[in-house]
């Protein structure tokens, strides 16, 4: 039980100590390769929130994090720092683990919550259908996440699970928080969509959101443990439980809810939310991100996602987000959710939360930035993304697949793309053609465009008239 043991004392500290703290939540996700020579090799990953970095450090480490490192990931000065804390372990048993952590007090909330608790349920056992353990799903979320009290917003978490399970959102509850009040002013669905909704000005503050998030296999499995004796799990058991835990603040009303004037608007080439976007291991990923807001000031990206990213930007309202995946990031499908803030007067405004994915595959490459989906996978369905783009003078030009649509007219005057599929480009040449064209409908070009196979195996797109 050496794992369970590890993951119930791992981040005790505060609460042991009774410190007083502020806490802005967690996202716990693990994760298995594939079985190596000493057991299967698990990754634990704790996305975790306070007040400042300081704290943090304070709290999980007791002020040295040598060993087990805590990595930055964001900060907002004055409210909040992100850190991962990454725990990996070879298990050689096969069994079924539930986790209680406990970190520190809450930052003061509306809903009462003082003491942080959360639960997880981790399936080590042996699943029928991927002949390896069970991987939670992935998914991350900013500490603190604010939308004026006068403005309707929807929370859509992007949530991917590395098995192909069905996934489903709740609130905590029964011994999963140590106080489970959800949060009065929000609701949350299965499909793990947060609605708010307008409301006065008595219910402005700071809450605290306590989910729980869950995996359930599409079809009936069994699952067996080191002492090969076996369970049935249907479709409606869930495999894994993970926590996701942030704060969600009401902010007095602003002048307008119109996206653009007062709360940042997205404008192209930030992808939309729930786009993808496939690398490998060395090679780089950009991610452009660009908003206005014509009565308020810019000031700040915010986000959340892998640790090693690099924030830039290259004026107000132009930001971009830079990473490299490593060996360490092979086959797995990382989430990144990122805000754009803005000031007016003594008012902080924020952005829609937009979410991303991008998976890594496991081939080294060199370094080069990435803006598109380099790999887009068919097996055996074809499902790329795609978007048009403004002429350029270049003529191979790569953009982020669905990024934010700008009115037209655009044009897409190449398209470099590298395409993973299993059909045979000898005996299914127009098939393929065929079926990138119905993408690119799709997604919004013309029915008329000619899409053309040119010798260098690249794609050149035009359009009639």
């Amino acid at each position: 039980m050496l794992p369970s043991v590890l993951l119930l004392l791992l981040l005790c500290t505060s609460l042991c100590s009774g410190a007083q703290a502020g806490y802005y939540g967690v996202v716990y996700t693990y994760s298995f390769l594939d079985h190596q020579q000493f057991g299967y090799q698990l990754t634990n990953t704790f996305k975790l929130s306070f007040s400042s970095c300081e704290e943090l450090d304070t709290l999980i480490c007791n002020g040295s994090c040598f060993g087990s490192p805590v990595y930055a990931i964001d900060e907002s000065r004055g409210e909040w720092c992100q850190k991962d804390y990454i725990l990996t372990t070879n298990i050689d048993f096969l069994s079924t683990l539930y986790s209680v952590f406990g970190f520190a007090n809450w930052t003061a909330n509306i809903n009462g919550i003082e003491l942080s608790a959360a639960v997880a349920q981790i399936e080590l056992r042996n699943r029928s259908d991927i002949n390896k353990p069970n991987s939670s799903p992935r998914t991350t979320i900013l500490p603190l996440v604010r939308v004026p009290s006068n403005c309707q917003r929807n929370i859509n978490l992007l949530v991917s699970d590395p098995d192909g399970d069905e996934v489903r959102c709740r609130y905590a509850a029964g011994v999963e928080c140590h106080t489970c009040t959800p949060p009065s002013v929000l609701t949350v669905s299965p499909a793990c969509t947060l609605s708010f909704s307008p409301t006065n000005s008595s219910a402005e503050g700071p809450y605290a959101v306590q989910l729980m998030i869950e995996d359930f296999p599409r079809q009936t499995i069994n699952v067996t443990n080191g002492n090969n004796s076996q369970e049935v799990i249907t479709t409606s058991d869930s495999l894994s439980k993970i926590p996701v835990q942030f704060v969600f603040r009401v902010d007095p009303a602003a002048p307008s809810c119109t996206e653009g004037v007062y709360l940042p608007r997205f404008l192209p080439p930030t992808p939309e939310n729930g786009a993808q976007i496939y690398t490998d291991v060395n090679q780089t990923v950009q991610i452009s991100v660009r908003a206005e807001a014509t009565q308020a000031v810019i000031t700040e990206l915010l986000f959340s996602g892998p640790h090693s990213v690099a924030k830039s930007s290259s004026g107000s309202g132009n930001f971009t987000l830079t990473w490299t995946p490593s060996a360490s990031d092979a086959e797995l499908t990382n989430t990144f959710c990122f805000v754009v803030q803005a000031n007016f007067s003594s008012s902080v405004y924020q952005s829609d939360l937009r979410c991303i994915l991008v998976t890594t595959g496991s081939s080294p490459t060199t370094p080069t930035p990435l803006t598109t989906a380099a790999n887009l996978t068919t097996t055996p369905r074809f499902t790329p993304s795609f978007t048009t783009t403004p002429p350029t003078t270049t003529t191979t030009t790569s953009t982020i697949p669905n990024s934010t649509v700008d009115p037209g007219p655009y044009y897409v005057l190449a398209l470099n793309a590298k395409i993973s599929t299993t059909l045979s480009l000898t005996n299914y040449t127009d098939t393929i053609i065929r079926l990138i064209k119905d993408e690119l409908m799709r997604q919004g070009l013309p029915s008329d465009i000619i899409l053309e196979l040119l010798r260098s195996a690249e794609l050149g797109v035009t359009t009639i008239g």
